[in-house]
């Protein structure tokens, strides 16, 4: 089993930055693939990065230049740093864990762990 838990979220002006934490338990933290997903008012949970095992990290169109995954296997966390936040940041985001050494997926139902959220407002 394992535990995700976010922290970092905020409100924060547009243009601005935030970093995401997502800590987990276990030992086995390298094994997995981790991903950033976040949730808007009204919409679906959308995939928005992910990181391999290895470092190697892939992200949805609209965060490419802005947003920064990246991991510390040693301290058994995942972070995602937020940066040029434009209003339609504004989401709760979620941590996830697939255990594999592959590319993070962006399929929600492939995931075997997820955090519980933190929301991140921009506002104007």
């Amino acid at each position: 089993q394992v535990q995700l838990v976010e922290s970092g979220g905020g409100l924060v002006q547009a243009g601005g930055s935030l970093r995401l934490s997502c800590a987990a338990s276990g030992r086995t933290f390298s094994m997995y693939a981790m991903a950033w997903f976040r949730q808007a008012p009204g919409r679906e949970r959308e995939f928005v990065g992910g990181i391999r095992w290895n470092g190697d990290t892939y992200y949805t169109d609209s965060v490419k230049g802005r947003f920064t995954i990246s991991r510390d296997n040693a301290k058994n966390t995942v972070y995602l740093q937020l940066n040029n936040l434009k209003p339609e940041d504004t989401a709760v985001y979620y941590c996830a864990a697939r255990r594999s050494f592959g590319p993070p997926p962006p399929e929600l139902h492939l995931y075997d762990y997820w955090g519980q959220g933190t929301q991140v407002t921009v506002s104007l």
